[in-house]
């Protein structure tokens, strides 16, 4: 997040120079709307999984979590995004969004609370040791984990 500027971020969005500047006031504005798209795409994602009838998600779960750890730089700054809800109480509405789409999912393969509160700390978990991984898990490995954490 360091390196995010109004101009870096109208480059890589192919724009002007003054675009980002013209649609947010400043970089904490943008940050926000960065977190709030990340976090409402991600709880749409989760939303589609849960709702899927007529089979099991879960491998489709633990597949997109073996993705997104092989390609870290959207999860990265997702996470950075994260963090930045830590301090900023107001930010907490799309995170909180996005925990309790994993809890929906949780419940749909468990009703013990506690397994729910479980999987909802543990996919973040795990997302952020991918991170740290040269090698991050399989969706294999993801759904066994998975598997094992909800008790099915």
């Amino acid at each position: 997040m360091s390196g995010v500027s109004h101009r870096t971020v109208a480059r890589e969005a192919g724009l002007p120079a003054t675009a980002a500047a013209y649609h947010f006031q400043g970089i904490e504005d943008l940050l926000t709307a960065a977190l709030i798209r990340c976090m409402d795409e991600d709880t749409e994602r989760m939303r589609v999984l849960t709702a899927e009838t007529g089979g099991d998600a879960l491998p489709k779960f633990a597949a997109l979590m073996a993705r997104v750890t092989r390609e870290p730089g959207h999860l990265l700054a997702e996470y950075e995004l994260y963090l930045l809800a830590a301090r900023e109480p107001r930010l907490r509405e799309s995170t909180d969004r996005w925990m309790a789409a994993l809890a929906d999912f949780a419940r749909r393969h468990t009703d013990d609370p506690v397994r729910v509160e479980m999987l909802v700390g543990l996919v973040d978990g795990l997302l952020l040791q991918g991170l740290l991984r040269d090698d991050p898990p399989s969706a294999e490995r993801f759904e066994a984990i998975l598997r094992t954490a909800l008790g099915s």
